[in-house]
């Protein structure tokens, strides 16, 4: 069909060059040459991309294998750090203390959320009598964020022990969890605080005008949307607190890690410590996944004006 500059455009015709056949009896859409030639070239183009991704990846994967087995120490290395057989000793074992570091990030995980968001709570209520409360939720965020982990594990799980407090536990994995709980708790509040921030005072105004208190509004209105946008970032925490309930291990917890360390004293050989990493390693990765995923579908939601 041939169209002439200033004819209407045919029935079914669009401005990409594609063509419908409209009317009765029509058997669908047709795409134009012109698209197609564009569907052929995107094609093309991810192929030859996929192609140089592979290829570049072996090369720097070949080039690294070269530098480390042809270093000077590599078979010492390779004897003390990657031993098939004790890493075939210190599988087992290392699964069996695992199983304490799951419980301590489920235990540690839920109590980091609910006390986090108290304290964002607290960090954004309004008016002069919540003075207070503001000045000591701030400090316990400062504090908390600003003491290496390390040494909070070391004051509570040592510390709190040498006081010889009647009724007070003094069992490294419940100490140790309440260590990772100050701290982290610090760390999600103030995630928990900017996404309450982050909601447009005009949500509190409309929640208000309809009859709302300020706690209802807070409950049904604010929060709701303040956790949905903050769940990428507090994923990341829960990631980190995986990681770090390794630490209980400084009081004699025997978790994954110090059943790796209990090896590597027997034997003064490291691959323990290897296959103990690599088990973190493929917890993580999972997770992290998981949270690249819920990060770019919430990006999409945005760029797409969807509803957060």
């Amino acid at each position: 069909m041939t169209v002439v500059k200033g004819d209407p455009a045919p029935e079914g015709a669009d401005d990409t060059g594609d063509m419908t056949r409209g009317g009765p009896g029509g058997d669908g859409y047709v795409p134009s040459e012109r698209r197609l030639a564009r569907e052929r070239h995107r094609r093309a183009r991810a192929r030859r991309a996929t192609a140089i991704a592979a290829l570049s990846t072996l090369v720097t994967a070949a080039l690294l294998y070269l530098v480390v087995v042809n270093a000077p120490g590599w078979p010492r290395t390779k004897e003390t750090f990657f031993s098939a057989h004790y890493a075939r000793e210190a599988f087992p074992k290392v699964l069996d203390g695992l199983w304490l570091n799951l419980r301590l990030l489920l235990v540690c995980g839920a109590a980091v959320l609910v006390l986090g968001l108290l304290i964002a709570i607290a960090r954004t209520l309004r008016g002069p009598v919540f003075f207070p409360l503001r000045v000591l939720a701030a400090a316990y965020t400062d504090f908390f964020r600003g003491l290496p982990l390390i040494i909070n594990l070391m004051i509570v799980v040592l510390g709190v022990p040498a006081l010889r407090l009647q009724g007070v536990t003094v069992d490294p994995v419940l100490l140790g969890g309440t260590a990772l709980t100050l701290t982290y708790s610090a760390y999600v509040a103030e995630v928990f605080r900017a996404g309450i921030e982050s909601v447009h005072p005009s949500q509190r105004a409309a929640a208000r005008s309809l009859g709302l208190t300020s706690r209802q509004t807070l409950r049904h209105v604010v929060l709701p949307q303040a956790v949905r946008r903050q769940v990428p970032p507090l994923l990341n925490d829960l990631v980190s607190l995986q990681k770090d309930t390794g630490l209980v291990s400084i009081g004699g917890a025997v978790d994954a890690v110090r059943a790796a360390d209990i090896i590597v004293g027997r034997s003064l050989n490291y691959t323990p410590y290897i296959v103990a990493g690599l088990v973190f390693v493929a917890l993580t990765i999972p997770m992290t996944r998981f949270t690249d995923w819920v990060t770019a579908r919430t990006d999409r939601q945005r760029a797409q004006g969807g509803s957060l």
